[in-house]
């Protein structure tokens, strides 16, 4: 088997930072090596320190498109339920070329900005009247094909959506593309599952619950025994406790808060992934950390649609893991979720770095890099995450003539890295493997943004409000 070898000069390796770091990559995208103290001889040298990929745990990939839609004032209080009924509008448009050159826009964007995986919590499955498409996995193809012409690593979740309230209450018109009952929903997770014959540890699938607000407890149950029967290892995902309002009626309906009630009736193990999980108290954050799953924390979006802040301090105290998501991509930079999740506890409390491992490990940009790495990359159920033999080639290369970085070593550079700037110093991105960002510039970007243009211009949407 054909392999190459690279030299960096300093990489961030899961022992720490390192020096004269071999990585050999095998033609399948495999790191052979990440050895410390090598020659610099027979390799390619990259040219600035490297680190490992970002997995963005949670997208809804369409929903790129219609960033910057909804921030007009209307005449009532604004929430993210009147901000729901804006996105329903918007994805009663879409058709599937469209969804797929959407999603292949924004996945070389989140390459751009240091992404190299992501887990798409894909709930648009049926076509414009809610009629199922001929091949029901019609719409997982598309975001499949997106993450193949773009070179991002995949793990794509089909999402169970039933209901339009708690206890079973009928969904609305605008919820007619998403719904499906267990059965067919399993059968949607089994064709995407069988894949393309794509490389071997590129691209993984598990199963969704859009959230206890579009499940019954039998369905959840059916759901989850049947995607456990086709993968015992398939990552599980789901929204909760997002808004107040949520809380409250999950109260209503069964006398339980929503992540109360997960806890309780679903155990939750390593293989869940918790979104947002924003509204919980000290007995379910201090439960949710020991029960192993992933907090899903996407804080530019929760910002957005005035959520909430999620429990962080106390969580992290906990030993409880977490990852972050770009969820509607208001923001795609995970340098800027980072960033806002210690900036919201700062803004609260009124202190500063509150988010560290501690007088052993105080580096805010160094706890937040590593601890989002390896939540995301547990959540996302691929091997990734870190710089280590018998995971995939993902990296980054950091430019080492950026102003932000100039002068900085180690965990100082992870901290300007993520707080003294907004544009992304990240030269060069290697997926599984291969670059697909070099010199700043994805190696297809004109004809994708092209492709994401003709998009836009058939879904005819508004471009001023007088």
């Amino acid at each position: 088997m054909a392999e190459t070898r690279y030299f960096a000069e300093s990489a961030l390796l899961p022992e720490g930072w390192a020096r004269d770091v071999a990585l050999v990559v095998d033609d399948e995208g495999w790191l052979l090596e990440a050895r410390a103290g090598a020659a610099a001889e027979g390799a390619e040298r990259l040219a600035g320190p490297v680190l490992p990929g970002m997995p963005n745990l949670h997208s809804h990939a369409f929903q790129r498109a219609m960033a910057g839609l909804a921030e007009r004032a209307g005449p009532g209080e604004d929430s993210f339920w009147t901000w729901r009924q804006v996105m329903y509008g918007f994805v009663g448009r879409l058709e599937p070329e469209q969804v797929e050159a959407i999603a292949a826009q924004l996945y070389v964007e989140m390459l751009k900005a240091g992404y190299t995986a992501v887990a798409e919590f894909h709930y648009l499955h049926h076509d414009r009247d809610g009629r199922a498409y001929a091949d029901p996995a019609e719409m997982s193809r598309r975001i499949a094909a997106a993450a193949a012409a773009s070179g991002i690593g995949l793990t794509l979740l089909p999402v169970l959506y039933g209901f339009g309230g708690f206890g079973g209450a009928p969904a609305g018109e605008g919820q007619r593309r998403f719904l499906n009952a267990p059965e067919a929903l399993l059968g949607i997770v089994e064709a995407a599952g069988r894949g393309d014959g794509g490389p071997p540890g590129q691209s993984r699938v598990g199963l969704a619950l859009h959230s206890l607000r579009a499940v019954t407890p039998e369905s959840l149950r059916a759901a989850v025994e049947g995607v456990t029967a086709l993968d015992p290892d398939a990552p599980i995902h789901v929204h909760i406790a997002e808004q107040v309002k949520e809380v409250e009626d999950c109260l209503a309906w069964c006398g339980r808060r929503p992540v109360e009630w997960l806890l309780e009736q679903a155990a939750p193990d390593r293989r869940w992934c918790l979104v947002h999980a924003t509204h919980m108290t000290e007995a379910e954050t201090a439960a949710l950390a020991a029960s192993g799953a992933v907090a899903g924390l996407c804080p530019t979006t929760e910002a957005n649609l005035g959520d909430g802040l999620f429990p962080a301090p106390a969580y992290g105290a906990a030993g409880g893991h977490f990852g972050i998501g770009s969820d509607s991509h208001i923001s795609v930079s995970p340098i800027e979720e980072l960033r806002w999740l210690e900036y919201g506890q700062r803004l609260v409390r009124r202190r500063r770095n509150l988010l560290s491992g501690g007088p052993e490990a105080p580096s805010v940009g160094g706890w937040l890099w590593r601890e989002a790495l390896e939540g995301g990359a547990q959540a996302c159920g691929r091997p990734i995450g870190r710089l280590a033999a018998g995971l995939r080639a993902d990296l980054l290369v950091l430019d080492p003539d950026s102003p932000l970085l100039i002068g900085r070593d180690g965990d100082l550079l992870l901290d300007a890295l993520i707080f003294s700037g907004n544009r992304a110093a990240l030269r060069d991105v290697m997926v599984g493997g291969r670059w697909v960002v070099e010199d700043y510039r994805h190696r297809d970007e004109e004809a994708i943004a092209a492709r994401f243009r003709a998009a836009l211009a058939a879904l005819d949407l508004p471009a001023t409000v007088a």
